[in-house]
């Protein structure tokens, strides 16, 4: 066959469908044809037959594909250049069509193949320079700082680029048509999540930001990449009297495309279980190593008793509350004891109990209640050690404890320490630790665990202010004042971030920043955070009487907690050390949790050679 021979004639079909259609065509000027006589042609070539069928290909080739990628962990480029060939040939597939949609008769002149093989130098050159942006080849030679996840979209990176192995398990749906049962999908759901957080070697995002998308429309990609995550759990529960339907699916946050589903129908008592045959499933689909007997691991703790889990689900439901109050606490309080109550044995149900009764002990008012809630606490969460050795949230629990009270403050260090060993991937042991560390001055350890907290929990506005607690400690105030702009997006009118942002423009000598900050009327801060800045800033102006009165206000509002020690900040920075020790003394004895922080107190700077401080600083029982 030659190619470039144009002289042919047209075969003896294609003539006679000319011959027979050329009286009905209207003309237009000279000899044109007529739109109805080139659809006519476009038809009778399959033209559209044709690039239909290509394109149908072309997406089951390009889902195919995903998924082998997905599956066999190869480089994201080969999809992405599988796509930009399939987009380069789609113009192609008409040209073919026209000239052999009817039994292939007509043949390719030079200049047809010439016009085809420009397209595909064309769509080549776009495809060599498409996945090459100049971001792309600098992120290729940088290696990819550890920092804390950006909140606003405006910061978002680039590329999107989640950790491997890295999952967010989304709050399941209610499908028992009850909203009562509301209770039961979630603490479903946190129990998954428990269940793989247990697992070393894959990143499992934390409760507060996972939920923090519920009755929300927002789709997939938008929260993977919120949460920097390569993959996402969803699913639904129904339950049935004694049996229970949970369905789940398991997304590549990436493509978008379902990776695995599967539908578990179980008797209630098998609960446990069901958890663990979950996370097993998961981790095998995101190819995480599983060493040991993982089923004990993520089985550890928990009950099969299923009116004991029920109670325990409904504690959570009140303990987890984002606007949890005293009375909150004391419903979860009492659903815990009804846990254990049902099940002696149940190793979670008592390390709630001992985190519930930790908050409740932070509303006392008197020694005596403080004193005995302590000891509730320790007694719970040692028997949940001792019922379940390897539950690293139960040496958290415990570790709380110590610093309570009469502090000591070496056991709580060791309880952290093994808390850290036994549940890495927890964001409420990473989070505890790394502000645990920087109270004992171990800064550098300190802020590793903070930032990976943030990571763990990148939604929840608490985590960021344990960071930017550990950073003022650290006396990195820039990086600490940054940290709280990000958890201000998340919680504008919290309380606690904006006395630390009033802290910390007073620990960096921002005086004039902090008056203002404090003065306005529109900063939600506490009376006592208030005062206690106006106190500092008013005598750093040299407004020495406006000062004494804003300190007469602070001292009328000291209860029983933090404000004895922020008296003794504000005489300490005064330099009236003598009233600074007393008052310091008065916070000692009050059993103040504050004081752990007084190694790393920038307030209370001026005091440390005292004999009196540190005569106190020893009581605490520090770590060498």
């Amino acid at each position: 066959m030659n190619l470039n021979d144009t002289s042919q004639e047209l075969p003896q079909a294609e003539k006679a469908a000319a011959s027979s259609s050329s009286p009905n065509v209207p003309v237009h000027g000279d000899d044109s044809p007529s739109f109805a006589h080139l659809w006519a042609r476009l038809k009778e070539h399959k033209v559209a037959q044709w690039t239909l069928a290509y394109g149908a290909f072309a997406y089951a080739l390009l889902h195919g594909a995903t998924l082998l990628s997905d599956a066999l962990d190869w480089p994201h480029m080969i999809v992405r250049v599988l796509a930009l060939l399939l987009l380069v040939a789609l113009p192609i597939v008409p040209v073919l069509a026209w000239y052999h949609g009817v039994r292939a008769l007509r043949r390719i002149s030079g200049s047809e193949l010439s016009l085809i093989a420009l397209l595909l130098a064309i769509g080549g050159s776009l495809m060599w320079l498409y996945p090459h942006p100049a971001a792309e080849r600098s992120a290729a030679r940088l290696p990819i700082p550890a920092a804390p996840l950006a909140v606003a979209a405006a910061r978002s990176p680039a590329v999107f680029a989640p950790p491997a192995h890295s999952i967010a398990v989304l709050p399941f749906v209610n499908m028992s048509g009850d909203a009562k049962e509301e209770y039961f999908s979630d603490g479903i759901t946190e129990e998954v999540l428990n269940a793989l957080s247990r697992l070393n070697d894959l990143q499992v995002v934390a409760r507060t930001s996972s939920f923090s998308f519920k009755g929300q429309n927002v789709d997939v990609a938008t929260i993977a990449h919120r949460l920097n995550v390569g993959a996402l759990l969803e699913g639904s529960v129904r339950r049935a009297g004694k049996t229970v339907r949970i369905t789940v699916q398991l997304i590549n946050a990436v493509s978008g495309f379902h990776v695995w589903s599967q539908t578990y129908d179980r008797n209630l008592t098998d609960i446990l279980k069901l958890q663990a045959d979950v996370a097993s499933a998961v981790a095998q689909q995101l190819e995480v190593r599983l060493a040991g007997d993982v089923v004990a691991k993520i089985e550890a703790g928990g009950t099969r008793d299923p009116a004991a889990y029920d109670a325990y689900l409904r504690g959570l439901q009140w303990y987890e509350n984002v606007d949890a109050n005293l009375a909150a606490y004391r419903a979860a309080l009492a659903a815990f004891e009804e846990a254990i109550a049902l099940d002696p044995n149940f190793a979670m149900a008592y390390t709630r109990r001992a985190a519930a009764l930790d908050y409740i002990y932070r509303f006392a008012d008197d020694t005596a209640t403080r004193k005995r809630l302590n000891q509730q606490a320790r007694a719970a969460a040692e028997k949940a050690i001792a019922l379940a050795p390897e539950l690293g949230e139960a040496h958290v629990a415990l570790a709380y404890t110590y610093y309570r009270g009469t502090p000591d403050v070496a056991a709580a260090a060791r309880e952290y320490e093994r808390a850290l060993a036994l549940s890495p991937g927890s964001a409420w042991v990473q989070r505890g630790f790394g502000w645990f560390a920087a109270q004992l001055g171990h800064f550098e350890p300190a802020v590793a665990a903070a930032r990976r907290a943030v990571s763990l929990d990148p939604q929840n506005a608490r985590t960021r202010l344990v960071l930017a607690e550990v950073l003022v400690s650290a006396r990195r105030y820039a990086e600490a004042q940054t940290v709280l702009q990000d958890a201000l997006v998340l919680s504008p009118h919290a309380h606690d971030l904006q006395s630390l942002i009033s802290e910390t423009l007073l620990a960096s000598a921002q005086y004039e920043k902090a008056r203002r900050f404090c003065e306005s009327p529109s900063t939600p801060l506490d009376d006592d955070d208030r005062q206690f800045c106006l106190a500092l800033v008013y005598h750093a102006l040299g407004r020495q009487a406006d000062a004494e009165r804003q300190l007469e206000r602070l001292k009328t509002t000291v209860g029983f907690d933090a404000e004895s020690l922020a008296v003794a900040e504000v005489y300490a920075q005064w330099g009236n050390k003598a009233d600074a020790l007393q008052w310091l003394t008065k916070a000692e004895q009050s059993g103040s949790f504050e004081l752990i922080s007084i190694r790393v107190n920038w307030a209370l700077d001026p005091l440390r050679n005292e004999p009196q401080f540190k005569a106190l600083e020893a009581r605490m029982h520090f770590p060498p």
